[in-house]
């Protein structure tokens, strides 16, 4: 079947009237989520009820509906899950939008007539990645990953392979999506489960060598502005992306409405190759109803100061200018731009200082440049504005209430089928109307005519008139003869007849049933194996070279590499070999391939490893061929056991990680209801939190804007980021310079090991960040006095709490209370 490229603008509904906005000003398609399994579920979100009334009116004005099914699925969800794709399939529904490997599948087997659109959260970076998805279900759609510049997406061959679809507008997520940890390990909120705290958004400190470094106004070193890329759209046309996505589930529909005009005509201008109509009030209504200050994100390449300012986190509006001078009540406006001020609309004065101290208020007067404040209401203290201070306007009411208009006025009128109707008839018979298989006529006859004879034009005019029916007029094909009369008021009669049996006839068919798949969750789960416990192993995760050789002074047998400079993997694997004994070293694959970075996999390659820990799907396609090893580590969420069957099966993984995500009653589950010997459990870590191209390093310690001219200085620094509750957080940068976060606290399951090992789970493992050579072999040690029940989680629990400067914590295994 050959697939329809034609481009879609595809806009976000959190609520009924963000929906109405979307529609009324040019959406091809809505996305929204339901109350469970989306990953926004501090949306308004639709319930259950609402979907068959929403799919009617979204297919009754041509425009299609996605659900947001784009959350990790847990063990104990999945018949949910099942029942909620049966319901969709029901409703009528076009796409679901889904991360999680095992949910795709089931969507496969229970509701076949549903579209598959890998999420952004699969975090398809590369055509290897997408070419593994792709081999999986026969993908319908997939949507890249925002880090991905113009020149990469264009690597995929966007004509050519599975519909993509990319985001063009709203907020980035520092992270890459699918690979952001924090909200998990600070505080069990997962952005993997639509919970994510946004702390990104928060200020941080950045500590160099131990040292704070004082960084004036710049304190949101992980906040980047809003994506805007209306201006590339014609290149993404020209290259043949098919989707244009726009985020915003959580905004209003005032910001539905107008960004999604900007879009529509962005995308028909593209398409018909015309200069833009895009006007400067457009993108000033764009840029006021939302925004942390826009840019092209990464489409447009690599900047990273100019994607990540550090000078604000939220919302900001447009930059009007500076304070000139200024009194109690009133300043002279230094004006920029061609946004002017007006009596009512709202400011902030940006001094440079802590956001949640900046004084905002709203003009009562305009005089020229000046502009006056009520003293009264205003609230305002005078002694902290001076001249320089930066103004931005973030509210206007006058162009709030012409972008409400956009949607609360529209008339939005329902598609109707178009009837093509043929009219026949000679001198002494009736005149005959027949469509859809009906055929109406008049008891009138058809006579000659002195005057006014029933033309085409005459026939169409009077058939035509169906405003307030269900049909519209599509053609009319007139073979009555020529020169014959009839009364008007016997036509319309006519036509009235015809509308009358048209609407019989559809009453009278019978409700078009999509075949229920008799197939159901249980095809595409795995078959709990009971085999023989095996003796406990542990494994370790270095990231130094004496982590290996301690791990091979206390017997470690599997051993995994994890170098910021992959250069040094054959070093990595010579002092395993030269260790001799029957230890294995596994080279773990950075977390993100881009196009044309199979380089790195080469590398692992030539440095002739044991085995391979995959980190990403690339690494799936490249290795699944070669004679490794090969592990797959916890950044392909493996959460429950169809996603692990898959893993096992189709990537040919020899064992998972399993998924960070799972609290302790969630692992067990997975592990009581799949096979024991696919998996291993991380015991003790730094959790990996947020996961990044965007490169601080280069951002705020270099005047550079990429790896080109930054000067290296993750090469020559140890840096970390202090939170906001002081909390100090270990930031580094790997082969590809991105840079990944690591919680300061280390996390344990030890408190857990004997619940786990019950389930016959025989694989544990620690990953170590910096410690030295002493403290690896201590948290070793340790550890395999725990395996081999010498001592026991609580007392280990106790003593690493002493070990560890920061102290432990359980972080994601904890359960909720």
């Amino acid at each position: 079947m050959e697939i329809d490229r034609t481009p879609e603008l595809l806009s976000p509904a959190g609520n009924w009237d963000c929906a109405r906005a979307a529609v009324a000003n040019g959406a091809d398609a809505i996305f929204f989520g339901l109350s469970k399994f989306n990953a926004r579920l501090r949306a308004d979100n639709f319930t259950d009820e609402d979907l068959p009334e929403l799919m009617d009116f979204l297919h009754a004005h041509g425009v299609k509906g996605f659900v947001t099914m784009n959350t990790l699925i847990f063990t104990s969800e999945l018949e949910a899950a099942e029942a909620q794709l049966r319901l969709l399939e029901r409703a009528g529904v076009d796409a679901i939008i889904v991360q999680d490997l095992g949910l795709a599948m089931l969507c496969r087997t229970v509701a076949p007539s549903i579209e598959i659109h890998a999420s952004t959260q699969m975090t398809i970076t590369s055509p290897e990645g997408l070419e593994f998805i792709d081999s999986l279900y026969k993908l319908d759609r997939a949507v890249l990953s925002r880090e991905l510049s113009l020149t990469e997406i264009n690597k995929f061959h966007p004509s050519e392979c599975v519909p993509l679809e990319v985001f063009v507008h709203g907020a980035l997520c520092v992270a890459y999506s699918g690979q952001c940890l924090t909200s998990e390990s600070l505080g069990q909120r997962s952005a993997n489960r639509g919970e994510c705290a946004q702390a990104c958004r928060m200020p941080y400190e950045l500590v160099v060598d131990g040292e704070t470094v004082d960084m004036g106004e710049k304190r949101y070193l992980l906040s980047p502005q809003d994506l805007a890329a209306v201006d590339l759209i014609p290149e993404l046309v020209a290259q043949g992306v098919v989707s244009y996505k726009i985020e915003g589930r959580l905004k209003t529909p005032e910001y539905v409405a107008a960004v999604t005009r900007v879009y529509r005509k962005a995308i028909d201008d593209a398409v018909a190759k015309r200069p833009s109509t895009i006007t400067k009030r457009d993108r000033y209504a764009m840029e006021m109803t939302f925004s942390r200050g826009l840019s092209t994100g990464w489409l447009a390449g690599t900047n990273h100061p100019y994607l990540t300012h550090g000078k604000f986190g939220k919302k900001r509006g447009v930059r009007i200018g500076t304070v000139e001078n200024c009194g109690p009540g009133w300043i002279v406006l230094n004006q920029e731009g061609e946004h002017g001020l007006k009596a009512g609309d709202g400011i902030v004065f940006d001094a440079g200082e802590n956001r949640n101290l900046e004084q905002g208020t709203r003009i009562w007067k305009v005089d020229g440049d000046v502009l006056n404040f009520h003293r009264k209401h205003s609230k305002i203290n005078w002694d902290r504005i001076k001249p320089g201070i930066v103004i931005y306007k973030t509210d206007d009411p006058k162009l709030n209430a012409e972008v409400k208009a956009l949607w609360k006025n529209a008339k939005l009128t329902p598609l109707k089928d178009g009837l093509n109707i043929k009219a026949t008839g000679i001198a002494g018979t009736s005149l005959t109307l027949e469509c859809n298989g009906i055929s109406v006529s008049t008891s009138e006859i058809l006579e000659p005519a002195e005057n006014r004879p029933l033309t085409t034009e005459l026939l169409v005019k009077q058939l035509g008139r169906l405003g307030n029916t269900n049909y519209q007029l599509g053609s009319v094909e007139n073979q009555v003869e020529e020169g014959l009369i009839l009364p008007v008021s016997a036509l319309n009669r006519l036509r009235r007849a015809l509308v009358e049996k048209l609407d019989q006839q559809a009453a009278a068919l019978p409700p078009i049933e999509k075949p229920i798949s008799k197939r159901t969750l249980a095809n595409i789960m795995p078959e709990k194996v009971t085999t023989d416990t095996k003796a406990p192993e542990l494994s370790v995760l270095t990231r130094h070279p004496h982590q290996i050789e301690a791990a091979l002074e206390n017997g470690v047998k599997r051993i995994y590499a994890d170098f910021e400079d992959i250069r040094r993997y054959k070093d990595a694997v010579e002092i395993v070999r030269a260790a001799g004994g029957d230890a294995t070293i596994h080279l773990a694959t950075p977390r993100i391939q881009k196009p044309q970075e199979t380089g790195y996999f080469k590398f692992i390659d030539r440095s002739a490893p044991d085995g391979v820990l995959i980190r990403n799907l690339g690494a799936v396609t490249y290795f699944a061929e070669k004679d490794y090893y090969r592990t797959g580590d916890f950044s392909l969420n493996c959460a429950n056991p169809a996603t692990a069957k898959i893993l096992k099966e189709r990537a040919a993984l020899d064992h998972l990680t399993l998924s960070y995500d799972l609290n302790i009653q969630q692992l067990l589950d997975m592990l009581n209801q799949a096979p024991s010997d696919w998996f291993e459990l991380t015991l003790h870590q730094h959790m990996p939190m947020f996961h990044m191209e965007h490169c601080v390093f280069c951002t705020f310690m270099s005047e550079g804007t990429s790896y080109k001219d930054c000067g290296r200085p993750c090469e020559k620094h140890q840096v970390q980021l202090r939170d906001r509750v002081g909390q100090l957080h270990t930031l580094m940068a790997d082969v590809g310079c991105r840079n990944t976060l690591f919680n300061g606290r280390a996390q344990t399951a030890a408190r857990f090991y004997n619940d786990v090992r019950s389930t016959g789970l025989h694989r544990y493992r620690i990953d170590f960040l910096n410690e030295d050579a002493t403290a690896t072999s201590l948290t070793l040690q340790a550890y395999q006095q725990l395996l081999s029940n010498k001592t026991d989680g609580h007392l280990l629990w106790q003593d690493l709490g002493v070990m560890e400067k920061l102290g432990v914590t359980e972080g994601t295994l904890e359960v909720k209370s």
